[in-house]
């Protein structure tokens, strides 16, 4: 009787753990065979990537990319007067605390034994054989340097025949440029940032290259990003609306340039300004996108 008692719980025990073991098996393997299961992230991203093909091909918007192509200064700005000031006192500073070169303390030994013959309060022992030589040679030195000084014509830092040139980059060298380009926009020629369409395939940073290479002058640049550094969006003249396209997004990167192609001959159609000669040629509304991204450095 005590021996059926102990054997009950493990005949249960046994014929649960056949059990359980069956039903996993089954629902594994029905599983493998009836469903593939998918991580939340590759469903999420195929989501995205078919509603982001969906939201271009129906989207009425026009997308282009533009190039802020920025040439920064090549030479040093002038000093404000408080920083001309500062130069003075850091200059007095300098030569007041600097020690004296290895030239300066040969002249001053020169001339202590000069003084020394004419005074006739000089022995002859100290006179190594060269010492006349020498003087002559620190002496002849120094002339030679103040010659090459008075001969070195320094590079002019204004030049206003070049500076009131708008198509040269090489114009107002103190200051940062910004490359604008005459573009037709709704049968109108404006001028802009260089702009072009984006392509089926292509990131809006390539589409910014490629509207930099389709300029004439052939420039090369760095660009500082993938992503953009501004948008602007405008609808299109109502006789120039479809169904499909009632209006353009431009998006801008930031370049900076690396060769200006010099060789090129100016072309009227591209000018090289400063932000401050922007208004005169940019509308209100896209001028007021663009000089949130433009620093003067």
């Amino acid at each position: 009787m005590q021996q059926e008692k102990m054997a009950a719980p493990c005949r249960r025990m046994a014929s649960r753990s056949v059990l359980q073991f069956l039903s996993s098996f089954s629902r594994t393997a029905v599983g493998n065979t009836v469903t593939r299961p998918f991580s939340s992230t590759s469903v999420r991203r195929a989501v995205l990537q078919t509603k982001d093909v969906t939201d271009r091909a129906s989207s009425p918007w026009t997308l282009m990319a533009a190039v802020c192509l920025q040439r920064l200064p090549v030479i040093t700005a002038d000093c404000s007067p408080i920083e001309e000031r500062f130069k003075q006192l850091l200059h007095q500073m300098e030569q007041e605390r600097s020690l004296l070169s290895d030239h300066e303390l040969r002249l001053l030994e020169d001339a202590e034994k000069m003084s020394r013959k004419q005074a006739d309060d000089y022995d002859s022992d100290e006179e190594d054989g060269h010492r006349d030589q020498d003087i002559v040679l620190a002496q002849d030195l120094e002339d030679s340097w103040e010659q090459k000084l008075k001969s070195f014509q320094p590079a002019l830092r204004v030049n206003a025949d070049v500076d009131k040139e708008l198509t040269s980059p090489e114009r107002c060298l103190a200051n940062s440029l910004l490359l604008l380009a005459e573009q037709e926009v709704g049968g109108q020629k404006l001028w802009l940032l260089p702009q072009t369409q984006w392509q089926q395939g292509e990131t809006l940073r390539q589409t910014a290259e490629r509207a930099l290479a389709s300029l004439p002058a052939g420039f090369k640049a760095t660009f500082l990003s993938n992503a953009p550094c501004g948008v602007y969006k405008y609808k299109l003249p109502k006789a120039l609306q479809t169904e499909n396209s009632v209006g353009i997004k431009v998006f801008f990167f930031k370049a900076i340039l690396s060769d200006s192609g010099r060789s090129a001959a100016p072309n009227p159609s591209l000018l090289w300004l400063k932000k401050s000669e922007l208004q005169r040629y940019l509308k209100p509304a896209y001028m007021m996108k663009v000089e949130r991204f433009i620093l003067e450095l």
